[in-house]
Formats: C-alpha cells, sequence, structure tokens
C-alpha cells in the first residue's frame, strides 16, 4: 500500500514536470503579452480545479499504460509469434488499429468539426443528417486505414522491409494526391494523420511493434519495433485524399 502510494505520488510529480512549461507558455501569454485578464465566466478555483485533475488524469493515464496496456500488447504480440499464427496476427494487428483509433476522442472531435465546416463551405449538405453522415464515413476511413497501416507495420517487422524508404515512398504518394485533390480536403486529411497519434492509439501500437520485435529472431526492438506510428500517421492522409478525389471530384475550389 505504501509502495504503490509513493508510485502515484512520483508519477503525479513527473504529470506536473511535464504539464509545468504549457501551463508557464499559456499563462506568459495571457497576462504578460495579450494581457487579457481571466474570462469572468471562468473562475481561478474553476482553473485551478480543471489543471489538478488534468495532472491527475494524466497520471492515471500513464500509470494504465505501464501497468495494463503495453504488457498486453507485448503479451499478444509473443503469443502470436510462439503460435507462428501470420494470419492471425495480421488479423489482430488491422482490428487493433481500427478498434483503437475509431474510438480516438481527437477524431472524433476532429470529424465534427471537418463536417461542420465543410458543411458551411456548401461541400456537403447542411442537413443534421448529412453532417453525422461525413462525420462517420471519415472516422470509418480514418479508422480503416490505420488498420492497414498497421498490417503494412506488421509485415515490415516480420519481412525486415527497410522503414526509411517504405515512410519515403508512401509520404511522396501523399503530396501526390494532396496536389490533385480539392484544397478544402488537403487539410482535414493531413491532420486525420496527426490526430491518431493520439491517447489511445500510440500506447497500444507502440507495445505491439515492440513486442513482435522482441519476440522475433533476429529483429532488435529498438531498430525493428518502432515504426508502426509512423505509418498510422501517414496511411489516413492518403485514404482521405483518395477519398477526397473520388467523392468531390469535380467540386469547385
Amino acid at each position: 500500500m505504501v509502495r504503490g502510494l509513493r508510485v502515484l505520488l512520483s508519477d503525479l510529480r513527473d504529470s506536473l514536470r511535464d504539464l509545468l512549461p504549457v501551463v508557464l507558455v499559456v499563462a506568459f501569454f495571457q497576462f504578460v503579452v495579450v494581457r487579457q485578464p481571466l474570462p469572468d465566466t471562468l473562475p481561478a478555483t474553476d482553473l485551478l480545479t480543471g489543471l489538478l485533475l488534468v495532472i491527475l488524469g494524466l497520471t492515471l493515464f500513464i500509470r494504465g499504460l505501464k501497468t495494463g496496456l503495453f504488457p498486453l500488447g507485448e503479451t499478444l504480440a509473443h503469443a502470436f509469434v510462439r503460435h507462428k499464427s501470420a494470419p492471425v496476427l495480421l488479423i489482430f494487428g488491422f482490428a487493433l488499429g481500427f478498434g483503437s483509433t475509431f474510438a480516438e476522442p481527437a477524431l472524433l472531435a476532429i470529424s465534427t468539426k471537418a463536417a461542420i465546416t465543410l458543411s458551411q463551405a456548401g461541400l456537403i449538405e447542411s442537413s443534421e443528417g448529412a453532417i453525422s453522415q461525413f462525420q462517420l464515413t471519415l472516422r470509418s476511413i480514418v479508422a480503416v486505414a490505420v488498420g492497414f497501416a498497421v498490417v503494412l507495420g506488421v509485415i515490415r517487422i516480420l519481412t525486415g522491409w527497410p522503414l526509411h524508404i517504405l515512410i519515403i515512398g508512401l509520404y511522396a504518394l501523399a503530396l501526390l494526391l494532396a496536389t490533385q485533390a480539392p484544397v478544402e480536403l488537403v487539410g482535414i486529411a493531413f491532420d486525420s494523420g496527426g490526430v491518431t497519434t493520439s491517447t489511445i492509439t500510440v500506447p497500444l501500437l507502440a507495445a505491439l511493434g515492440v513486442g513482435l520485435a522482441s519476440t522475433l529472431h533476429g529483429r532488435n526492438p529498438l531498430l525493428d519495433g518502432f515504426g508502426l506510428i509512423a505509418f498510422a500517421s501517414v496511411m489516413p492522409i492518403i485514404f482521405v485524399l483518395s477519398y477526397a478525389l473520388l467523392a468531390f471530384q469535380g467540386t469547385p475550389s
């Protein structure tokens, strides 16, 4: 009990240290550069309470990753390799990428904002049904893209393909598609790639990659275990831009 409390306090201290630069930057620009007082609707006590809850939430999240998600991902990777079930491993990787991304809060936020913005620009209907449909479509496309990214990353680890060549080729394809897609969708596509590297997706993919590379003979966890997140960042860009070319072809920019 005492040891657990000591570990929790240590994690709280680390979270406070990590968040302190962000708080200082925001406070400096709020009171020194912009010289804007706090809104009347945001009492100082509420601001302090929110900050403490963020620190506590980050602490519990990191502790949960260390205690549960990281060991789980590595254990599953070890089990798949021991049973030599590569097809099942690829299916699991796709399901893991799809499920973790579809549940990603950051993706939900950006898909909602993108749908509203596109409706205001006249690219989709402004009805509630059309907005909800585009939001679901965007989330599904990004989730499928991350699923394929995990499959590609697992295949790379199994075969030893060079990571940098694959990444260069995928980003070259993304840039090529960006020159052809409607300009209104380009920013959404690149942001869709960024939001996948958030709270849920990153720890699961990192644990899977490191666990897989640690189990395979001749693979280095440091050299071969990482890279899944890079694929998970670029693949949604390619998928969303491809969708934009198909669904918004002929839309005036």
